[in-house]
């Protein structure tokens, strides 16, 4: 990412019994004397019925809803919601929307209902899609986005305006945006890409230009930290179902048949987790958070060997960063995002148990191996999420109008609100694997917990273990 680094303008609001607001930034931060409209919703026939449509300023969620007598307020986040006031007039909106990182069931979706949001809630004309993410700013077309145009994109997958990863220069995103004439910005992506948008709302307000910046989180691992959920991943667990049903067809029909679906999760297991306890045909699920070994006692070969004797099949959904540190290679490239690239531990994890069974053991077994990833991604999103999808549109829309600007979007214990961009930037949601949801998978599947892997003697790149004593690699 080029441009000059700037911290984060953080705005925190204290109240009586350790209440905390992480409060977003708002143009009249730094651009005085603004002028404020009434909001054309007022006037709108489908809103002007519902009882107190209005967000009042002072609505605010709470971050951690599970709290005893004696605990503090805690930190909030501002609601999201249309405001009686808005600091744009419904002609001079020029807007842009922009999709970044990998695909993603419900980016259409979202793009749809900016558009629409814009259009038919505030009066706005002027939106535009950037082609081809951060770098379609500075070397790509632009894409006139109107209702007629995406009415009927939700029913597609993928993104209409393209996509791509990297391609950030802070500078030229920020030169094209006023030389356009732009000043609402719309950016669906993961933790890069908010990272960037971060940077952009810096410069932005460095400039002190009239534009705001709002960012739509998208990771279909579901890995963003703060929000309840990120769109697309509903969809995920509901599509990997056809994955692992067919592994299950192929395991159970053939004589000790074993099914391996890899499913996404480069850091993070919840797909594979939920679409595990979602399926319940699956015997062994195995995450990134979650270390695994594959010889010796408490292994999963030995794991294995006994469902196969017990059931004479088993099923196995592994996610796509498990058990990297098992391959004999260390892979340090990474991809225009930042990210790391993993090797395909579903080959190498197919070839192991083969080897082990085959050669070892000298047992037959049929193992069919199923990548569904990027038919998983590449979905249309299902009706749960096309809602969620709508909403997220729709509250990054009021945002905007209201002014605020450097924020994310996201549901936070079930209310939508405005979140700064650097709680979203700042860790990766993950798999808890000393949580309640983890031990149900554990309970639902039987598998071993693999806990006693985690020792000073584990073995490297799967191989036995140098002892056979439970005692001596069990977790101090």
């Amino acid at each position: 990412m080029e441009g000059e680094h700037r911290e984060p303008h953080q705005k925190l609001v204290t109240g009586e019994f350790g209440y905390v607001l992480e409060d977003v930034p708002h143009l009249s931060d730094y651009i005085p004397d603004l002028l404020t409209y009434p909001n054309p919703l007022q006037d709108n026939p489908a809103y002007s019925v519902v009882k107190q449509y209005f967000v009042l300023t002072e609505d605010t969620v709470p971050e951690k809803i599970v709290v005893n007598k004696g605990s503090p307020r805690g930190r909030h986040f501002r609601r999201a919601g249309a405001r009686q006031k808005v600091y744009f007039q419904s002609d001079e909106v020029h807007a842009c929307i922009v999709t970044c990182g990998g695909l993603c069931p419900g980016l259409n979706t979202v793009i749809r209902e900016i558009v629409c949001g814009l259009y038919n809630m505030y009066g706005v004309s002027k939106v535009l899609g950037i082609e081809g993410g951060y770098k379609g700013f500075y070397s790509r077309n632009t894409i006139k986005l109107t209702p007629k145009l995406v009415n009927d994109i939700h029913k597609r997958g993928g993104t209409i305006i393209g996509t791509s990863r990297g391609g950030h220069d802070t500078k030229k995103i920020v030169d094209s945006i006023q030389d356009r004439g732009i000043n609402q910005v719309y950016i669906i992506g993961g933790d890069g890409t908010q990272k960037g948008a971060a940077a952009i709302y810096e410069e932005i307000r460095h400039r002190g230009l009239k534009v705001v910046v709002a960012g739509i989180p998208k990771t279909i691992d579901n890995d963003i930290p703060v929000i309840d959920k990120s769109f697309g991943f509903d969809t995920a667990v509901e599509e990997a179902q056809r994955a692992i049903n067919a592994a299950h067809v192929e395991a159970e029909s053939m004589e000790n048949g074993i099914g391996v679906v890899k499913l996404m999760g480069r850091y993070s297991g919840f797909i594979a987790m939920h679409a595990t306890l979602a399926n319940r045909d699956v015997d062994c699920c195995l995450i990134p958070e979650s270390p695994f070994y594959l010889g010796g006692k408490g292994g999963l070969f030995e794991f294995m060997e006994s469902r196969l004797k017990e059931n004479g099949h088993m099923v196995i959904v592994i996610a796509e960063g498990a058990g990297q540190e098992l391959l004999t290679e260390e892979r340090n490239e990474k991809d225009a995002s930042g990210n790391k690239l993993l090797k395909d531990v579903g080959l190498w994890i197919s070839q192991k148990i083969k080897d082990y069974f085959v050669g070892r053991c000298k047992m037959i077994i049929n193992l069919k191996y199923i990548d569904p990833t990027y038919m998983i991604r590449a979905v249309p999103s299902n009706a749960s999420d096309n809602v969620y999808c709508t909403l997220l549109a729709q509250s990054a829309v009021h945002g905007a109008m209201a002014g605020y600007t450097g924020f994310t979007s996201g549901l936070v214990n079930g209310r939508h609100t405005h979140i700064p961009f650097y709680r979203i930037t700042e860790s990766q949601n993950k798999v808890i694997i000393t949580d309640r949801m983890w031990a149900r998978l554990l309970s639902s599947t039987n598998q071993p917990s693999f806990m006693s892997c985690v020792d000073a003697n584990e073995p490297k790149n799967g191989e036995e273990p140098q002892t056979e004593s439970s005692e001596e690699n069990s977790p101090s």
